[in-house]
């Protein structure tokens, strides 16, 4: 119950995080709001499993380029949609973790392509506008989701060598560095921005990105980590899977957004895709915690 309770606060504060997200896009660009963030969740992490870190060598890398690219490709595509969306969107990671085991050649089964099916109608519905044109924010962050896959199928490999909490703060750390330098290639192409007006952005997006950092990155991460020893594999997947509901209810109450009765059939089609993949067959009796890798 308490593992199920855990999972369920993890979810809410993920969800809460696209809030948060589009908050800090009134203040910041794409690229400093995730260096600032996730060096936030890097601190964090590293603060809280002291005991247990370790330097890993030789440095993952690729982990945190892909983290990086996730990261990038969701935080611009939230600026051109809502949090709700970004949140249905988002989990579509749960798809493409076997869709992309299926064209390395591992077996998949009908519900894969069942999942796939509605997933196709519900991004086709999210995804026009009145005037029949795609969503650009929409487009942006199903990308990033496909990288979520790839993330997460990483992590799986990486997490069989090394610590969970180290590997986390090792590509937190790769992540906040590439954002941080694509924001100075940001701000240099940009003269509007001036070193003061920049600061200003910083201390009136501060509220959203100690959200972002150290909320969403650190505790949520730390939740998971704690509740997956106890929960059962596929319970944890279902509770994981209600992100999106919370981001549709925080962006509701919080940011004033409403989706037309179009758009949510089209997300209510998104989560069953989700949900139904999220209890596979081959998940269900076992007993070591199912890995979903680090959402942020």
């Amino acid at each position: 119950m308490a593992s199920s309770l855990l999972l369920l606060l993890t979810a809410a504060l993920w969800g809460f995080a696209f809030v948060a997200q589009r908050q800090g896009m009134q203040s910041l660009d794409a690229f400093s709001f995730n260096a600032l963030r996730f060096a936030l969740g890097a601190l964090f992490v590293r603060g809280i499993f002291s005991r247990s870190f370790i330097v890993i060598r030789p440095y993952p890398w690729r982990l945190g380029v892909v983290l990086f690219v996730a990261a990038s490709l969701q935080q611009f595509g939230i600026i051109y949609t809502t949090a709700g969306n970004a949140g249905f969107i988002t989990g579509l990671y749960v798809l493409f973790v076997p869709l992309l085991g299926h064209l390395k050649g591992q077996k998949t089964g009908r519900v894969l392509w069942l999942a796939i099916a509605l997933a196709l109608c519900g991004m086709y519905l999210m995804n026009l506008n009145s005037n029949l044109t795609m969503n650009l924010g929409n487009l942006l962050v199903l990308a990033s989701s496909l990288f979520w896959a790839l993330h997460v199928q990483l992590v799986d490999s990486y997490s069989k060598l090394y610590p969970a909490p180290s590997l986390a703060v090792a590509q937190f750390s790769v992540c906040a560095l590439l954002s941080a330098f694509g924001a100075l290639l940001w701000l240099a192409f940009d003269p509007l921005t001036s070193f003061s007006g920049y600061w200003n952005g910083v201390s009136d997006a501060l509220i959203p990105l100690l959200y972002g950092g150290l909320i969403s990155v650190g505790v949520a991460y730390t939740l998971q980590v704690h509740a997956q020893k106890r929960a059962h594999p596929a319970q944890a997947a279902v509770i994981l899977c209600l992100e999106g509901v919370f981001a549709l209810i925080g962006g509701y109450l919080i940011l004033g957004e409403s989706l037309g009765l179009r758009s949510l059939i089209g997300a209510a089609l998104v989560f069953s895709a989700t949900l139904i993949l999220s209890i596979p067959k081959k998940t269900i009796d076992r007993k070591e915690p199912f890995n979903f890798g680090v959402r942020t």
